[in-house]
């Protein structure tokens, strides 16, 4: 099962750390190999970065956003551009 969450990335033991929003595997620890770059967020400066296509992409194949990451989908409305199943 293909995940979308957040790979921290930057400094190390810095507390404002920045993330790439990725697709990876669920058995995959945080900085793991993932598939592919879909995002970039940064908490301190509120700036994110989506690659829509990839990003409806995955969805549209089942991968399941966590928490945080649905959060930041739906601020950006990319499930308004998912096309719904009928």
């Amino acid at each position: 099962m293909v995940k979308l969450r957040l790979k921290r990335c930057g400094r190390k033991q810095r507390a404002t750390a920045v993330y790439r929003i990725v697709a990876i595997d669920v058995r995959s620890r945080r900085e793991g190999k993932d598939l592919r770059k879909v995002g970039f967020y940064d908490p301190l400066t509120n700036q994110t970065y989506l690659n829509v296509p990839a990003i409806l992409y995955f969805l549209e194949k089942g991968a399941q956003p966590t928490g945080t990451v649905q959060n930041l989908l739906k601020k950006a409305e990319v499930f308004k551009e998912l096309p719904s199943k009928k």
